[in-house]
């Protein structure tokens, strides 16, 4: 499965690029003036190979969840159950994520990759357990290759669901207490930076959880022979195996999800710092997927400015959020949809009969 969502990934289609930049020249208001949000509508239509970009809505937030076994270097004080417990409020509908989903009209899909626990049945609760949670990434490999595969394969089957079921727009969600920890290893690992310039607080910890944490970091990459390369380009040969080293089920069920939505041609609204490290992956594996995506938002992580700025998107929104769970990418995918319907709904000079600005 993997192989074939690969093959069939294709990078921004240049023609539809260029035909969205003349339209957006051609529509009633000043050449530039919507900023970002025009090329973010050029980007789309780059990614779906026609202009105007089919509109991306409905859309589908996908909450992967999965726990950590570095959580026992004590990188968080929040206890693993939380996971468990956050999966229910989801389910529920009572989490941060429901509301912003229901705010923007999305769907909500709660997959469990690799929770510790066995979780009660539950027919809003998607089952692709990998494992209970991920080795320690401190001690060696927190994935076999294999179990990185299946978390990929995971992400890609749910894309190819939710796009059958309809969705035109995919957006990333993620749940596991310590999550960041592993992020930071991947940012650092497929980026080069230092791992202190990309380890932050996460929920919130004191300074001397986060040296604790860095020092991890560092660890993991040491032991897992990822000491971060100063050119930080990961070939794709190696990118399965940084990902099974240092990261986490969901991390690699959000790179398949990346991976899926690029093959269907259906844009991706990537979170915060977990999608930014699964993006990396993604981007390792095949770079064209990146053409598909959109950051929602930068986190308040400072690894996940590193993972943007090396992937070379922009984000939407900034408002110093740190949830996760898709948060930012629920907030940012109305910002999507407005670029996208301007391309369709606003007259061009002629067809208006308004004046342009002389050349």
């Amino acid at each position: 499965m993997l192989a074939e969502t690969l093959a069939a990934i294709r990078p921004a289609d240049l023609r539809a690029l260029a035909d969205a930049r003349a339209h957006q020249d051609r529509l009633t208001k000043p050449r530039g003036s919507l900023g970002v949000l025009e090329e973010i509508a050029v980007r789309l239509a780059g990614a779906a190979g026609v202009t105007p970009p089919p509109m991306p809505a409905p859309a589908a937030l996908a909450i992967f969840a999965a726990d950590h076994g570095v959580h026992a270097r004590g990188v968080t004080p929040w206890p693993q159950e939380v996971t468990v417990q956050m999966v229910a409020n989801f389910l529920a509908g009572g989490a941060v994520a429901n509301a912003f989903a229901a705010q923007t009209g999305a769907s909500v899909t709660v997959v469990d990759v690799g929770v510790a626990a066995d979780l009660p049945d539950d027919p809003r609760l998607i089952n692709l357990k990998i494992a209970y949670g991920t080795a320690d990434l401190s001690q060696g490999p927190a994935m076999t290759v294999d179990q990185a595969v299946q978390a990929l394969e995971a992400g890609i089957t749910v894309a190819r669901d939710l796009v059958e079921g309809g969705a035109r727009c995919l957006i990333t969600g993620d749940m596991g207490i310590a999550n960041t920890t592993a992020s930071a290893a991947l940012i650092s690992a497929f980026t080069g930076r230092d791992a202190a310039e990309v380890t932050g607080r996460g929920t919130g910890i004191d300074d001397e959880t986060h040296a604790r944490k860095v020092a991890v970091v560092r660890e993991a990459l040491q032991v897992n022979g990822l000491s971060p390369a100063g050119s930080g380009t990961v070939a794709p040969t190696e990118a399965l195996r940084t990902l099974a080293a240092v990261g986490g089920f969901e991390h690699a069920a959000i790179a398949g999800l990346i991976l899926g939505g690029a093959a269907a041609r259906v844009p991706v609204i990537l979170d915060g710092v977990i999608a930014g490290a699964a993006a990396l992956a993604a981007a390792a594996l095949d770079p064209a997927a990146i053409d598909h995506c959109v950051a929602g938002h930068r986190s308040a992580e400072p690894g996940h400015s590193a993972a943007l700025d090396h992937l070379g998107l922009r984000p939407l929104v900034d408002l110093e959020l740190r949830l996760g769970e898709g948060s930012g990418g629920l907030l940012a995918h109305p910002l999507v949809c407005a670029a996208v319907r301007v391309m369709h709904d606003v007259a061009t000079f002629d067809s208006a009969g308004v004046t342009e600005k002389p050349v």
